[in-house]
């Protein structure tokens, strides 16, 4: 397991629970080369997993490897699959001048990163869609042989989690009869948090506490990039004012599934909260960095956004008497075209790369675990 990021260490985990109790396999984690890899370590640490140096995985050869980023995976001696680190791919990579949104290719579909020297790297490029089929047929041809269509682990693991939503809400101490209001930020000066930073005060300030709670869920980005005690001090007023602020080793698919509203930016969390059935608001779309073929964007379309002006109570009553059942359904179906079936394609994908026979017992997708928060 090649761990860039902790973000793609986390989506790299849905697959690595796919190979319990078989004594036949080990599993070695190795914190990979990246910008952002701050807290992989301790990421790798927190597992209690057998670790490599990179340093030694350039002289090591592997039965497999995994991925979920693309950075010097071509000093893997290894079949090596990989897989995005999001939903999907929705990002497009960083424009040179005077390039339109049409002409640049989504990111991790990119030949720029999935060849080297004329040579496609992966052994296995994992999509969530079909549809992304006919994308890297139009940034990346000659890896369409090695593409698989496997579905998205998030996904299923939040429909999953989906009936648990009242554990859930327990656990974050959501009190009988309050609304959860969920606030979701990637990273960078385009999120949610980089732009629009007095979001949360204003939401503290206008919910009464008695009736609702208001939690953040940050991209591991945020934590690690400025550091968990940065983040914290920056936000010291509004926790001292109620603010749930969420751990970046909780699980964010259980915060999701307890939410009552959603509020996000560009962010994958964004995209999947369309997955819950409960109202998805934007603050914040940076629309020239997302591909207008993305599900992300498909979300931009039908999802109100917040003003800076009026009420924000009254903004997200309105979204709650305005949602309806299928409003998000032609968003959630561009999130996977396997849905509920990620962990037997994947299984089946990871033994026919190791050359082994699948066991015969497969586990059902299991719910994700409550929240542990901090008295």
């Amino acid at each position: 397991m090649a761990v860039h990021t902790v973000t793609a260490g986390q989506r790299l985990l849905d697959t690595a629970r796919l190979l319990e109790s078989n004594l036949g396999i080990q599993v070695v984690f190795t914190k990979a080369p990246d910008i952002f890899n701050a807290g992989v370590d301790e990421f790798i640490s927190g597992l209690g997993g057998a670790s490599l140096p990179w340093a030694q995985v350039p002289h090591q050869v592997f039965d497999l490897a995994l991925a979920a980023s693309l950075g010097s995976i071509h000093e893997i001696h290894a079949p090596l699959a990989v897989m995005p680190h999001g939903a999907g791919f929705n990002k497009l990579v960083p424009a040179r001048d005077g390039a339109r949104a049409e002409d640049r290719a989504p990111y991790g579909l990119d030949a720029q990163r999935l060849m080297r020297d004329g040579v496609v790297l992966p052994a296995a490029i994992i999509l969530p869609h079909e549809i992304e089929l006919g994308r890297l047929a139009r940034t990346c041809p000659q890896a369409l042989p090695v593409a698989a269509v496997v579905g998205d682990s998030s996904h299923d693991l939040l429909v999953a989690s989906l009936p648990h939503r009242d554990l859930y809400r327990q656990a974050l101490k959501v009190g009988p009869g309050q609304k959860l209001v969920v606030v979701t930020s990637t990273w960078g000066q385009q999120s949610l948090f980089g732009r629009h930073s007095d979001l949360l005060p204003r939401l503290l300030a206008e919910l009464p506490r008695e009736e609702f709670r208001v939690a953040v869920l940050f991209h591991p980005n945020v934590w690690f990039g400025h550091g968990i005690w940065q983040v914290r001090a920056w936000l010291a007023d509004e926790l001292r004012n109620g603010l749930s602020l969420i751990p970046p080793d909780v699980d964010w698919r259980a915060v999701l599934a307890a939410a009552d509203w959603i509020i996000g930016d560009h962010g994958s969390v964004t995209l999947y909260g369309a997955v819950t059935g409960k109202p998805v608001m934007l603050a914040g779309f940076p629309n020239a960095d997302v591909d207008p073929a993305s599900g992300l964007a498909k979300l931009a379309a039908v999802a109100p956004r917040v003003s800076r002006r009026g009420s924000l109570r009254a903004q997200l009553d309105r979204a709650a008497k305005e949602m309806r059942p299928d409003r998000y359904q032609a968003v959630t179906e561009l999130i996977t075209s396997e849905p509920g079936r990620f962990d037997q394609n994947m299984r089946r994908l990871i033994y026919r790369l190791l050359g082994l026979r699948r066991p015969e017992h497969v586990h059902a997708t299991p719910a994700v675990p409550a929240p542990r928060l901090a008295a």
